[in-house]
C-alpha cells in the first residue's frame, strides 16, 4: 500500500454534534505550568489553587486537556507549553475529583508509525484514578474501520474511561512495615475479587474489593494459613480484549493494563457506592490493614504490553499519545508492532518517555501506596532494548540503583513468547528472584511416577544450584511454584488429564495441552473412595515438597482448601464461579495439613538455608539411596530411580539470623518415594547415636504422630508416591 501522511488539527471531522459545544471558559485562565511530574497534579501555584497538568509526546503538534463535568459537557483547554516534549498547563479551580482527558493532534502516518488523532479521547498515562470503562466499537478505533491507511474521524469521548484528578489524604497505621528476608517468605498468589466474591463472613457490598481483601475475615485466613506475602494479580486498571465482552466475558485476570498508576475500579467498594476516585484510599487502606497484620503485599505488575493490541486495536491512551515511544514498532514495517508477548504488542522499555513512566510507576506505589514489591509478568520483554535479551538493559540497570526499587522485592517472570531466548532462566541480575519454572515441570513429573531423573528432583529441591549457583546467588533467587493462576489449580493437577476450557468459547483451543498432571484414574469429578484419597496424597505431597525446598515457596491461592477451575488451564476470562474461591466446600483436612506444613518451615530454619548446600565438603547436605547408602554416580545416573533419603545438618554452619544469632537446627531425614508402591528406606549413619522421630507423613498424616523412635540401620516404609520426613535433635 501507499504511505498516507495526514496531519490532523482540532477540532476534527465529523466528531459528536455537541462534543465541542461548550464554552472554553477556563483556556483565558490556565496558566504556564511545569513540566514535572507529569500527570495531574493538584496545588498552590503563585497564590491560585488549581491542578498542573503534564503530559510527555516527542511526536504532538499540538494538546488539548479536556475538562468533563458531570454531565459529561467538555470544555477544552489547550496546552501551549511545551518544554522537552512535556506539554503542560497549571489551571487555577480544577482540583480533586475533576474528570479530564486529552486530545493529541499532530502526523497520521502509520507507515512510519505515527498514529496521533485527535477525535481520540486519550486516557492520562499518569492518572491516578480512573472512571468507566472502554465501551468496544468502531469509535475507539484510531484508524477508520474500513481504510486502516486512514484516520478515524468518530469521535470517542462518549465510549472510553476518564482520568480523575486526585489528592489523597490517608493516614497510615502501618508505622512497622513487615520486611521479610526471602529465606523466611512464603508467598502468596491471590485475586482481590476471586478471592473474597464467595467468602461467607465478608459483607455482600464488601465482596470483590480491596475492602473485601482488608475484611478481618479474609485477613484471618491468610494470617492463620501462616504465609508472609500476598502477591495481588494485577490491580492496575485494565479492560478487557475488545472480542470478550461479545462473548459475555472479560478479562479476570487482569493482564491487559490501561493504567499504571490507577487501581482497578472494578475492585472498589467505594466506586459500587458512586464515589468515584474512592478506590484510591480504598486500595491504600487494604495494604495498611495486611501490613498491620503482618504481610507484605506484592503487585503483580504487566509491563510488558498494554491492552491497546495490535495495530488493529483500539486508541485508548498511549498509541494515540507517541506510539513510538510506548510502543516497539516491527523493523523495517513501523506500521506493525514489534510482539514478544502474544497479546499485540511490547512497551518500549528502551525509550526515555516508557522508561521514565516504568520507574514513576513502581516508585509511586512503593512510596504512595506502601507496597514492598512486585512480580514482572514477561519479564524478558522489558529487557529488550535491541531485540535480544539484555541483563545490563536500561530498565534492569535503573531498577538496581534505584534507591527505592533496589531495596523491594522483585520477582520475574523469566520467560516471553517468540525469541530464541524466551525461555532461560537463571539470566536475571542478583536482586531478582525468579518464578523457577524447571521446579515446577520436574515436580509436577516427578510425582506422577515419570522418570525425571533423580539428580534433576535433587537439583530442583536444594534450590536450583545449576540455574542460580553460577552467578553468585543464593537458593532464594529460586521462586518455586508447583501451580499458578495460569493452568491448573493443584486439585485439578491431580483430577484431569486434558484441560476442559469450552466455557471460554475457543471450542477448547486456548491453553496449552501439556499440563504435566495426572488424574488418577478418573477424569474430573468422581465419588470413588480410593481415587480421592490417592488425589489427596498427590496433593500432600506436592505441598509438602514445595515447602521443604530451598528457595521461596509460592502458594497458589485457594489450592490449600482444594479449590478447583473444573479442568480449565486458562480461566482468564471466567470472572464467575469457575474462578471465585468456594469457601463453603473447603478442604478442611488439606487447609489444615498445609497450616502445618507452613509452620514446620517457619519453624525449622534448615529447610530456609540461604546459602547452597552442594559439594564434597557440604556435609550439611547429603543424599542417600533407599538402602541406606550414599548415592554414587551410578546412583545419580539411574534414569529410572524415583526414590532418594535426603540428609540436613541443622547445627553443622548454620545460617545467621538477621540479629546475629545462629539459626541452629534439629538434623532431618526426607525420605522420598515416588514409586506406586512403597518403598523400604533403610535409614543411614549420619550423626552418632541419631535417635529419629518421625515428624510428617503424607501418606497417613496421623501416622506420623504415634510412631516410636528409630535409628540408624532401622527400616521405615513410605507409602506409595510419599514423603516421610523424620527429625533428631
Amino acid at each position: 500500500m501507499t504511505s498516507q501522511q495526514t496531519t490532523v488539527h482540532i477540532p476534527g471531522a465529523r466528531l459528536a454534534p455537541d462534543a465541542f459545544a461548550q464554552p472554553d471558559m477556563r483556556s483565558a485562565a490556565a496558566m504556564p505550568g511545569t513540566p514535572h511530574p507529569l500527570g495531574a497534579t493538584p496545588g498552590e501555584r503563585f497564590g491560585k489553587v488549581g491542578t498542573n497538568f503534564a503530559l510527555a509526546s516527542e511526536v504532538a503538534e499540538g494538546v488539548t486537556l479536556c475538562l468533563f463535568d458531570e454531565a459529561g459537557a467538555e470544555t477544552q483547554i489547550p496546552l501551549r507549553d511545551n518544554d522537552a516534549d512535556t506539554w503542560h498547563a497549571f489551571v487555577p479551580g480544577v482540583g480533586p475529583g475533576q474528570a479530564y482527558g486529552y486530545r493529541v493532534s499532530g502526523p497520521w502516518d502509520p507507515a512510519r508509525g505515527k498514529r496521533c488523532n485527535p477525535a481520540k479521547l486519550l486516557l492520562d498515562p499518569y492518572a491516578r484514578a480512573v472512571r468507566g470503562t472502554v465501551s468496544f466499537g468502531p469509535e475507539v478505533l484510531g484508524h477508520d474501520a474500513a481504510d486502516p491507511n486512514a484516520p478515524s474521524t468518530l469521535d470517542s469521548s462518549a465510549y472510553v474511561p476518564r482520568s480523575l484528578v486526585v489528592e489523597s489524604s490517608f493516614s497510615w497505621q502501618d508505622e512497622s512495615r513487615p520486611r521479610y528476608r526471602y529465606s523466611d517468605t512464603v508467598m502468596y498468589e491471590v485475586h482481590v475479587k476471586g478471592f473474597t466474591m464467595r467468602h461467607p463472613d465478608i459483607p455482600p457490598e464488601l465482596r470483590g474489593t480491596y475492602s473485601g481483601l482488608a475484611h478481618e475475615a479474609a485477613i484471618a485466613h491468610l494470617r492463620d494459613l501462616g504465609v508472609t506475602t500476598v502477591e495481588l494479580l494485577p490491580v492496575h486498571q485494565n479492560v478487557p480484549e475488545s472480542f470478550l465482552p461479545a462473548r459475555g466475558l472479560t478479562n479476570y485476570w487482569g493482564y491487559n493494563t490501561l493504567g499504571f498508576f490507577a487501581p482497578h475500579n472494578g475492585y472498589s467498594a467505594a466506586v459500587r457506592d458512586g464515589r468515584d476516585g474512592g478506590q484510591v484510599d480504598e486500595f491504600k487502606a487494604m495494604v495498611d490493614a495486611l501490613h498491620r497484620a503482618g504481610l507484605e503485599v506484592v503487585l503483580d505488575v504487566v509491563f510488558n504490553h498494554s491492552c491497546e493490541a495490535g495495530a488493529d486495536g483500539p486508541t485508548l491512551c498511549f498509541r494515540g499519545i507517541d506510539n513510538a515511544a510506548y510502543y516497539r514498532l516491527a523493523p523495517g514495517n513501523p506500521r506493525d508492532y514489534y510482539d514478544t508477548t502474544g497479546c499485540g504488542n511490547s512497551l518500549n522499555a528502551g525509550d526515555p518517555i516508557m522508561l521514565e513512566l516504568m520507574m514513576d510507576s513502581l516508585r509511586y506505589w512503593l512510596g504512595d501506596m506502601h507496597v514492598d514489591g512486585f512480580r514482572f509478568d514477561l519479564a524478558p520483554t522489558l529487557a529488550r532494548q535491541e531485540g535480544g535479551y539484555d541483563k545490563v538493559a536500561a530498565f534492569l540497570d535503573m531498577v538496581s540503583q534505584d534507591p527505592m526499587t533496589s531495596q523491594a522485592k522483585m520477582v520475574a517472570e523469566p520467560w516471553d513468547v517468540g525469541q530464541m531466548d524466551s525461555y532461560d532462566l537463571g539470566r536475571f541480575p542478583p536482586l531478582w528472584r525468579e518464578w523457577n519454572g524447571k521446579y515446577r515441570d520436574t515436580m509436577r513429573d516427578f510425582w506422577r511416577s515419570h522418570p525425571v531423573g533423580i539428580g534433576e528432583f535433587a537439583d530442583r529441591f536444594a534450590g536450583s544450584a545449576d540455574l542460580y549457583a553460577t552467578a553468585g546467588r543464593r537458593p532464594t533467587s529460586s521462586v518455586n511454584l508447583i501451580t499458578v493462576h495460569d493452568g491448573f489449580t493443584l486439585r485439578d493437577l491431580v483430577s484431569y488429564n486434558e484441560k476442559h476450557n469450552e466455557d471460554n468459547g475457543e471450542d477448547n483451543r486456548d491453553g496449552t495441552s501439556d499440563n504435566k498432571s495426572w488424574n488418577c484414574g478418573a477424569e474430573g469429578l468422581t465419588t470413588d473412595p480410593a481415587i480421592l484419597a490417592l488425589r489427596a496424597r498427590q496433593s500432600r505431597a506436592m505441598l509438602t515438597t514445595l515447602m521443604l525446598s530451598f528457595g521461596v515457596p509460592l502458594l497458589l491461592g485457594g489450592d490449600e482448601m482444594g479449590r478447583t477451575q473444573n479442568g480449565n488451564n486458562n480461566a482468564y476470562c471466567q470472572d464467575n464461579e469457575i474462578t471465585w474461591v468456594d469457601w463453603e466446600y473447603a478442604d478442611k483436612n488439606l487447609l489444615d495439613f498445609t497450616k502445618q506444613l507452613i509452620e514446620f518451615r517457619r519453624t525449622h530454619p534448615v529447610f530456609r538455608r540461604r546459602r547452597f548446600l552442594a559439594g564434597a565438603e557440604a556435609a550439611e547436605l547429603q543424599w542417600f539411596t533407599p538402602h541406606g547408602t550414599p548415592m554414587n554416580g551410578g546412583d545419580w545416573a539411574d534414569p529410572s530411580a524415583l526414590a532418594i533419603g535426603i540428609y540436613l545438618d541443622g547445627s553443622d554452619d548454620p545460617d545467621q539470623g538477621e540479629d546475629g544469632t545462629l539459626l541452629v537446627d534439629d538434623d532431618f531425614l526426607v525420605l522420598v518415594n515416588a514409586w506406586w508402591e512403597p518403598m523400604a528406606f533403610t535409614l543411614p549413619e549420619t550423626r552418632p547415636d541419631a535417635v529419629w522421630q518421625p515428624k510428617i507423613d503424607t501418606h497417613d498424616p496421623g501416622s506420623a504422630a504415634g510412631a516410636g523412635d528409630r535409628r540408624a540401620g532401622d527400616s521405615i516404609t513410605v507409602g506409595p508416591r510419599s514423603l516421610a520426613v523424620l527429625s533428631s535433635s
